[in-house]
């Protein structure tokens, strides 16, 4: 339904053009939206307005037009001026208001139509009856986008959002709760994932310059049917979700990035805790000294690659050895073979998930 500041924004612009009073009224006699210089008219008698047969019709001197959605009577609309423009003017502008109705209506299906599909709320033979009767191509390239920021409960991102698409009527911007913004973008045919992250930096960078701070934007995978529309939102929900753990350091991260972050998101608390056991015993990565922790990540960096991870270190090859040997004596694994630097990699992420998900237990 139309909102009632965008039926007062519609009138206000009118009056400032044809110099002419408006009130809008619904068929209980209720004011909507009026202009400053007023029209003063009892509800008996838009309630007698109403009644009559008559679309619009002088009463007291004041013009009254009906406004109809889909021949459902919704509002009452009174102009009152001077001169023999003023039933010329009201009509039109009893035009404009209903036009109105007709396309925020259908925004609102369409709205209401893409929160189903990404929620899964659709049956298949729905999602395309639906499409066609709202006029949304099935068979175009598609992937969906979640941006989050700091600002989201307490602004209206979406509706900076839509104000950045503008009229694009193929791009979907909607919500689903109040913590993220979805988009279902529409790609061109040979659209690459370069695409998709110059379209992600647009958006980051907009909501920047808005004020906007805390920005994570993540996307899916491209699909090719409406149908499937709702994988690359879950996608790209587990990519948002993800990314904060693993890749903290990045505010645009995509499904296809995830790497082995993506399995590790999916393996239960438990299971986690049984693993650093059988690997660490009673320790932990955390307990680890800083120096050990740097020296384990740069090594990691620079792919095992001892001579590298100490000149970036700024150490002797031999302390290097030596800080190596002392964690293999320490944890039973040796970082310089590949399997036991796999598993300790992983260990290390593990724990970062485990502290992740402890956090959002307080």
């Amino acid at each position: 339904m139309i909102s009632n500041q965008i039926l007062q924004n519609t009138i206000e612009g009118l009056r400032a053009i044809a110099r002419v009073e408006f009130c809008v009224m619904d068929i209980d006699g209720k004011e909507v939206a009026a202009t400053a210089g007023g029209v003063r008219v009892s509800s008996s008698e838009v309630s007698e307005f109403v009644r009559s047969p008559a679309d619009s019709q002088e009463i007291q001197g004041y013009q009254y037009f009906k406004i109809f959605d889909e021949q459902q009577l919704e509002y009452v609309l009174i102009t009152a001026g001077t001169g023999e423009d003023v039933y010329m003017v009201g009509k039109m502008a009893a035009f404009q208001i209903q036009n109105l109705l007709v396309a925020y209506k259908e925004r609102f299906d369409k709205d209401n139509f893409i929160k189903n599909l990404l929620l899964d709320n659709l049956l298949l033979i729905d999602i395309y009856s639906r499409a066609k009767k709202l006029h949304i191509q099935t068979d175009v390239n598609r992937v969906v986008m979640i941006i989050e920021t700091d600002n989201s409960r307490d602004s209206n991102v979406l509706e900076v959002m839509r104000t950045f698409f503008g009229s694009n009527n193929k791009d979907f911007v909607t919500a689903v709760d109040e913590n993220s913004v979805i988009v279902v973008k529409d790609l061109a045919e040979g659209d690459s994932l370069m695409e998709i992250e110059k379209a992600a930096a647009s958006i980051e960078a907009f909501l920047a310059r808005e004020g906007m701070s805390g920005i994570h934007i993540a996307y899916g995978t491209v699909v090719k049917e409406i149908k499937e529309v709702s994988r690359s939102y879950k996608e790209a929900k587990m990519a948002l979700d993800v990314g904060k753990i693993f890749f903290d350091e990045r505010n645009i991260i995509a499904y296809s990035e995830l790497g082995i972050g993506r399995l590790i998101y999916q393996l239960p608390i438990p299971l986690c805790k049984m693993f650093i056991k059988e690997i660490f015993g009673g320790r932990s990565p955390d307990d680890f000294d800083e120096e050990t922790l740097v020296t384990i990540n740069k090594f990691f960096e620079n792919s095992l690659n001892v001579s590298e991870t100490s000149r970036q270190l700024f150490i002797h090859r031999n302390t290097l050895v030596y800080r190596l040997d002392k964690l293999q004596k320490s944890t039973g694994l040796d970082l310089r073979v590949f399997e036991d630097a796999i598993t300790f990699r992983i260990a290390l992420m593990v724990v970062k998930y485990m502290n992740y998900m402890e956090s959002f237990e307080y």
